[in-house]
């Protein structure tokens, strides 16, 4: 059956949403539960940090806090600084944000190229430490004290979780049988708060858990250490982690959702981010547990083309 392509629309923000999900079948053992990822990169910027950075922007407008003329301020690793970058270009509002060599240059790229000033905080090891996001808030907050400026807050901002809901209202519609277990990386935790919202208001029994990088778990085993996920892993807990909306949480192994990247690229046809790669391997690892008849779902958090200068596929 050929598909309808959609209408037209008045402005890139409608792009945003309704995104595909599909079902691995190379990577996942026989005897395992069904593992369906929902892929996120289809978003404008490639990554579902749109969701929330057009409903953080919106929000602020709609309360008055968020005025033509104004400046947004946010410190961020690129994903969100992207989709803010974007949002902010549509609507016609300068963006600076706070960031740092750490994270990839494609990133740093696509926010200039949105037209947001990048102030970078210089890591030597090139890994995101402890202390290094802390420092990036640090100094976004020293920018938005000026009169002009809406610090968008990402960590705390509430209005967040309204774009992310709309991943949980699409899984409803695209898994009307139910889903048996959700897992998603933790950054912010606004996409996994936003989805466990929803799905915990339709079915109290599925089965909710947040992942972390095995060499920073802070939820998990309460201490933060260095790693190279990107989005991820910030070296605290976040303030919009809501341990009523979640039933477990889990560090998985840097190096297995690397393997696992180029397993999907190579297996399933998927090109996405570290993150991903985690999100698949803990996914993976649930579908084990649960077996057959069951049903797991995760995210594409982003695509594999933010990253290819990098280390990640150095090798392939």
């Amino acid at each position: 059956m050929q598909l309808s392509p959609p209408p037209p629309v008045e402005s890139a923000l409608n792009a945003i949403g309704n995104t595909p999900v599909i079902r691995l079948r190379r990577v996942v053992p026989d005897g395992s539960a069904q593992v369906f990822v929902k892929l996120e990169y289809f978003n404008p910027t490639g990554s579902y940090k749109d969701r929330m950075a057009k409903s953080i922007i919106e929000e602020a407008e709609r309360r008055g806090d968020l005025k033509p003329g104004m400046t947004v301020v946010e410190a961020s690793g690129g994903s969100t600084g992207s989709s803010l970058a974007f949002v902010c270009a549509v609507k016609g509002y300068h963006f600076i944000v706070a960031s740092s060599n750490a994270f990839a240059m494609e990133k740093l790229r696509t926010m200039r190229s949105f037209g947001a000033t990048v102030d970078l905080i210089h890591s030597p090891s090139g890994e995101i430490s402890a202390d290094l996001i802390p420092s990036m808030i640090r100094q976004a907050q020293e920018v938005s004290i000026r009169s002009d400026c809406y610090y968008s807050d990402q960590f705390n901002n509430l209005d967040a979780l309204i774009g992310y809901e709309e991943i949980g209202h699409e899984l409803v519609k695209q898994f009307p049988d139910g889903i048996d277990a959700f897992c998603g990386a933790v950054g912010v935790a606004g996409m996994t708060m936003g989805v466990a919202r929803i799905l915990k208001s339709r079915s109290a029994s599925v089965r909710i858990v947040v992942l972390e990088p095995a060499s920073s778990p802070v939820i998990s085993k309460g201490w933060a250490g260095t790693h190279h996920v990107e989005g991820i892993g910030v070296g605290f807990v976040p303030p919009l982690l809501n341990q009523d909306l979640y039933d477990e949480a889990r560090s998985i192994p840097e190096e297995e959702a690397r393997a696992m990247c180029h397993r999907l690229a190579r297996e399933e046809g998927l090109l996405v981010g570290t993150s991903t790669g985690l999100n698949v391997t803990a996914a993976i690892r649930l579908a084990k547990e649960l077996g057959q008849g069951k049903t797991v779902v995760t995210v594409a958090s982003d695509t594999g083309l933010k990253y290819m200068n990098g280390k990640l596929f150095a090798d392939a």
